[in-house]
Protein backbone atom coordinates (compact mmCIF):
# COMPACT_ATOMS: atom_id res chain seq x y z
CA UNK A 1 0.00 0.00 0.00
CA UNK A 2 1.35 3.38 -1.04
CA UNK A 3 2.32 5.58 1.85
CA UNK A 4 0.61 8.99 1.97
CA UNK A 5 3.07 11.76 1.32
CA UNK A 6 3.98 13.74 4.40
CA UNK A 7 4.35 17.51 4.03
CA UNK A 8 6.75 19.52 6.12
CA UNK A 9 5.66 22.67 7.94
CA UNK A 10 7.52 24.69 5.32
CA UNK A 11 5.58 22.93 2.54
CA UNK A 12 2.34 23.79 4.31
CA UNK A 13 3.39 27.42 4.80
CA UNK A 14 4.28 27.76 1.12
CA UNK A 15 1.00 26.15 0.05
CA UNK A 16 -1.00 28.41 2.37
CA UNK A 17 0.80 31.53 1.18
CA UNK A 18 0.26 30.51 -2.47
CA UNK A 19 -3.44 29.98 -1.75
CA UNK A 20 -3.56 33.41 -0.11
CA UNK A 21 -2.00 35.01 -3.20
CA UNK A 22 -4.58 33.34 -5.45
CA UNK A 23 -7.52 34.32 -3.22
CA UNK A 24 -6.22 37.89 -2.91
CA UNK A 25 -6.09 38.15 -6.69
CA UNK A 26 -9.70 36.92 -6.87
CA UNK A 27 -10.62 39.53 -4.22
CA UNK A 28 -8.97 42.20 -6.34
CA UNK A 29 -11.02 41.19 -9.40
CA UNK A 30 -14.21 41.32 -7.32
CA UNK A 31 -13.26 44.74 -5.98
CA UNK A 32 -12.91 46.01 -9.57
CA UNK A 33 -16.52 45.00 -10.12
CA UNK A 34 -17.30 46.65 -6.81
CA UNK A 35 -20.98 47.31 -6.23
CA UNK A 36 -21.85 47.14 -9.94
CA UNK A 37 -23.69 43.78 -9.80
CA UNK A 38 -25.82 45.03 -6.90
CA UNK A 39 -26.41 48.37 -8.65
CA UNK A 40 -27.57 46.52 -11.78
CA UNK A 41 -29.86 44.33 -9.68
CA UNK A 42 -31.34 47.35 -7.86
CA UNK A 43 -31.90 49.19 -11.15
CA UNK A 44 -33.58 46.11 -12.66
CA UNK A 45 -35.92 46.02 -9.64
CA UNK A 46 -36.65 49.74 -10.08
CA UNK A 47 -37.39 49.30 -13.80
CA UNK A 48 -39.70 46.37 -13.04
CA UNK A 49 -41.44 48.47 -10.36
CA UNK A 50 -42.05 51.37 -12.77
CA UNK A 51 -43.33 48.98 -15.44
CA UNK A 52 -45.85 47.49 -12.98
CA UNK A 53 -46.91 51.00 -11.90
CA UNK A 54 -47.35 52.15 -15.52
CA UNK A 55 -49.32 49.01 -16.35
CA UNK A 56 -51.69 49.73 -13.44
CA UNK A 57 -52.12 53.35 -14.56
CA UNK A 58 -52.95 52.15 -18.10
CA UNK A 59 -55.53 49.77 -16.60
CA UNK A 60 -57.00 52.65 -14.58
CA UNK A 61 -57.22 54.86 -17.68
CA UNK A 62 -58.98 52.11 -19.64
CA UNK A 63 -61.40 51.55 -16.77
CA UNK A 64 -62.13 55.30 -16.53
CA UNK A 65 -62.74 55.41 -20.28
CA UNK A 66 -65.09 52.41 -20.06
CA UNK A 67 -66.90 54.04 -17.12
CA UNK A 68 -67.37 57.27 -19.10
CA UNK A 69 -68.83 55.33 -22.04
CA UNK A 70 -71.19 53.51 -19.66
CA UNK A 71 -72.30 56.84 -18.11
CA UNK A 72 -72.84 58.35 -21.58
CA UNK A 73 -74.99 55.36 -22.49
CA UNK A 74 -76.95 55.88 -19.25
CA UNK A 75 -77.49 59.55 -20.22
CA UNK A 76 -78.69 58.53 -23.70
CA UNK A 77 -81.05 55.97 -22.14
CA UNK A 78 -82.34 58.62 -19.74
CA UNK A 79 -83.00 61.01 -22.66
CA UNK A 80 -84.87 58.26 -24.46
CA UNK A 81 -86.97 57.57 -21.38
CA UNK A 82 -87.68 61.29 -20.88
CA UNK A 83 -88.88 61.58 -24.49
CA UNK A 84 -91.04 58.49 -23.98
CA UNK A 85 -92.57 59.87 -20.77
CA UNK A 86 -93.15 63.30 -22.38
CA UNK A 87 -94.97 61.61 -25.25
CA UNK A 88 -97.05 59.57 -22.77
CA UNK A 89 -97.97 62.71 -20.86
CA UNK A 90 -99.65 64.08 -23.98
CA UNK A 91 -102.07 61.18 -23.93
CA UNK A 92 -102.88 60.82 -20.21
CA UNK A 93 -106.42 61.63 -19.08
CA UNK A 94 -105.91 62.28 -15.36
CA UNK A 95 -103.61 64.26 -13.10
CA UNK A 96 -102.46 61.19 -11.14
CA UNK A 97 -100.99 59.53 -14.23
CA UNK A 98 -99.50 62.86 -15.36
CA UNK A 99 -97.80 63.37 -11.97
CA UNK A 100 -96.49 59.81 -11.99
CA UNK A 101 -94.87 60.40 -15.38
CA UNK A 102 -93.51 63.75 -14.17
CA UNK A 103 -91.77 61.95 -11.30
CA UNK A 104 -90.27 59.45 -13.73
CA UNK A 105 -89.02 62.33 -15.89
CA UNK A 106 -87.58 64.04 -12.81
CA UNK A 107 -85.83 60.81 -11.80
CA UNK A 108 -84.29 60.43 -15.27
CA UNK A 109 -83.16 64.08 -15.22
CA UNK A 110 -81.49 63.52 -11.84
CA UNK A 111 -79.88 60.37 -13.26
CA UNK A 112 -78.53 62.45 -16.16
CA UNK A 113 -77.18 65.10 -13.78
CA UNK A 114 -75.51 62.44 -11.63
CA UNK A 115 -73.97 60.75 -14.67
CA UNK A 116 -72.76 64.10 -16.03
CA UNK A 117 -71.16 64.90 -12.66
CA UNK A 118 -69.51 61.46 -12.53
CA UNK A 119 -68.22 61.88 -16.10
CA UNK A 120 -66.68 65.22 -15.12
CA UNK A 121 -65.00 63.60 -12.12
CA UNK A 122 -63.75 60.72 -14.28
CA UNK A 123 -62.21 63.17 -16.77
CA UNK A 124 -60.47 64.91 -13.85
CA UNK A 125 -59.14 61.52 -12.68
CA UNK A 126 -57.95 60.80 -16.22
CA UNK A 127 -55.99 64.07 -16.32
CA UNK A 128 -54.33 63.25 -12.99
CA UNK A 129 -53.47 59.75 -14.17
CA UNK A 130 -52.04 61.11 -17.42
CA UNK A 131 -49.72 63.40 -15.43
CA UNK A 132 -48.69 60.44 -13.26
CA UNK A 133 -48.21 58.30 -16.39
CA UNK A 134 -45.97 60.91 -17.98
CA UNK A 135 -43.88 61.23 -14.80
CA UNK A 136 -43.50 57.46 -14.44
CA UNK A 137 -42.65 57.01 -18.13
CA UNK A 138 -39.99 59.70 -17.79
CA UNK A 139 -38.52 58.02 -14.70
CA UNK A 140 -38.69 54.61 -16.39
CA UNK A 141 -36.83 55.93 -19.42
CA UNK A 142 -34.18 57.48 -17.15
CA UNK A 143 -33.75 54.25 -15.15
CA UNK A 144 -33.56 52.15 -18.33
CA UNK A 145 -30.82 54.40 -19.72
CA UNK A 146 -28.93 54.22 -16.42
CA UNK A 147 -29.39 50.45 -16.32
CA UNK A 148 -28.11 50.15 -19.89
CA UNK A 149 -24.94 52.08 -19.02
CA UNK A 150 -24.35 50.03 -15.86
CA UNK A 151 -24.91 46.74 -17.70
CA UNK A 152 -22.49 47.82 -20.40
CA UNK A 153 -19.93 48.80 -17.77
CA UNK A 154 -20.39 45.50 -15.90
CA UNK A 155 -20.29 43.52 -19.15
CA UNK A 156 -16.97 45.10 -20.11
CA UNK A 157 -15.46 44.27 -16.72
CA UNK A 158 -16.81 40.71 -16.79
CA UNK A 159 -15.50 40.18 -20.30
CA UNK A 160 -12.09 41.34 -19.18
CA UNK A 161 -11.94 39.41 -15.90
CA UNK A 162 -14.35 36.46 -16.10
CA UNK A 163 -11.90 33.98 -17.63
CA UNK A 164 -9.13 34.94 -15.22
CA UNK A 165 -11.47 34.72 -12.24
CA UNK A 166 -12.75 31.27 -13.26
CA UNK A 167 -9.20 30.02 -13.81
CA UNK A 168 -8.14 31.40 -10.43
CA UNK A 169 -11.14 29.82 -8.69
CA UNK A 170 -10.11 26.45 -10.12
CA UNK A 171 -6.53 27.04 -8.98
CA UNK A 172 -7.79 27.98 -5.53
CA UNK A 173 -9.69 24.68 -5.31
CA UNK A 174 -6.62 22.79 -6.56
CA UNK A 175 -4.39 24.38 -3.93
CA UNK A 176 -6.97 23.78 -1.21
CA UNK A 177 -6.98 20.06 -2.04
CA UNK A 178 -3.25 19.91 -1.29
CA UNK A 179 -3.64 21.37 2.21
CA UNK A 180 -4.91 19.66 5.37
CA UNK A 181 -8.63 20.21 5.86
CA UNK A 182 -8.08 21.53 9.39
CA UNK A 183 -5.65 24.16 8.05
CA UNK A 184 -8.12 25.18 5.33
CA UNK A 185 -10.86 25.60 7.94
CA UNK A 186 -8.56 27.81 10.03
CA UNK A 187 -7.44 29.73 6.95
CA UNK A 188 -11.00 30.47 5.86
CA UNK A 189 -12.03 31.41 9.38
CA UNK A 190 -9.18 33.94 9.61
CA UNK A 191 -9.96 35.29 6.10
CA UNK A 192 -13.57 35.92 7.02
CA UNK A 193 -12.67 37.64 10.28
CA UNK A 194 -10.11 40.15 8.96
CA UNK A 195 -10.98 43.25 6.95
CA UNK A 196 -8.81 42.67 3.87
CA UNK A 197 -9.11 38.89 3.69
CA UNK A 198 -5.42 38.35 4.41
CA UNK A 199 -5.11 35.19 6.51
CA UNK A 200 -1.42 34.57 5.70
CA UNK A 201 1.01 37.50 5.80
CA UNK A 202 4.75 38.05 5.70
CA UNK A 203 6.85 39.84 8.26
CA UNK A 204 7.75 43.41 7.31
CA UNK A 205 10.25 45.34 9.45
CA UNK A 206 9.67 43.04 12.39
CA UNK A 207 5.86 43.25 12.30
CA UNK A 208 3.16 41.32 10.47
CA UNK A 209 2.05 43.02 7.25
CA UNK A 210 -0.57 45.65 7.94
CA UNK A 211 0.07 45.61 11.69
CA UNK A 212 1.82 48.14 13.95
CA UNK A 213 2.64 45.53 16.57
CA UNK A 214 6.28 44.37 16.58
CA UNK A 215 6.86 40.63 16.72
CA UNK A 216 9.34 39.60 19.49
CA UNK A 217 12.82 38.71 18.13
CA UNK A 218 12.63 35.06 19.26
CA UNK A 219 9.28 34.63 17.51
CA UNK A 220 10.78 36.16 14.35
CA UNK A 221 13.54 33.54 14.51
CA UNK A 222 10.95 30.77 14.96
CA UNK A 223 9.00 32.08 11.93
CA UNK A 224 12.16 32.13 9.80
CA UNK A 225 12.99 28.55 10.85
CA UNK A 226 9.70 27.36 9.30
CA UNK A 227 9.43 24.53 11.84
CA UNK A 228 5.95 25.37 13.12
CA UNK A 229 2.90 27.40 12.24
CA UNK A 230 2.90 30.70 14.11
CA UNK A 231 0.03 33.19 14.27
CA UNK A 232 0.03 36.87 15.13
CA UNK A 233 -1.39 37.17 18.65
CA UNK A 234 -3.08 40.46 17.77
CA UNK A 235 -4.76 39.65 14.43
CA UNK A 236 -4.73 35.84 14.43
CA UNK A 237 -3.07 35.80 10.98
CA UNK A 238 -0.64 33.03 10.02
CA UNK A 239 2.88 34.45 9.71
CA UNK A 240 5.61 33.62 7.18
CA UNK A 241 9.09 35.07 6.75
CA UNK A 242 9.80 37.62 4.01
CA UNK A 243 12.23 35.38 2.11
CA UNK A 244 9.59 32.67 1.74
CA UNK A 245 7.00 35.28 0.76
CA UNK A 246 9.29 36.78 -1.91
CA UNK A 247 10.03 33.35 -3.37
CA UNK A 248 6.36 32.39 -3.54
CA UNK A 249 5.39 35.80 -4.94
CA UNK A 250 7.86 35.37 -7.79
CA UNK A 251 6.62 31.83 -8.49
CA UNK A 252 2.94 32.78 -8.41
CA UNK A 253 3.43 35.84 -10.61
CA UNK A 254 4.58 33.46 -13.35
CA UNK A 255 1.40 31.43 -12.81
CA UNK A 256 -0.80 34.53 -12.96
CA UNK A 257 0.91 35.69 -16.15
CA UNK A 258 0.13 32.35 -17.80
CA UNK A 259 -3.61 32.59 -17.00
Amino acid sequence: MAKKKEFSVEDKLRALYDLQLIDSRIDKIKSVRGELPLEVEDLEDEVAGFEVRISKIDENLKQFSDDIKAKEISIDNAKTMIKKYNDQQKNVRNNRAFESLSKEIEFQELEMELCAKQIKELYAQIELKKVSLEENNSKLSERKDHLGHKKKELGAILKETEKEENDLLKKSKDFESKIDESLIISYKKIRSSVRNGLAVVALERGASAGSFFTIPPQVQIDIASRKKLITDEHSGRILVDKVLADEENEKMQKLFTSI
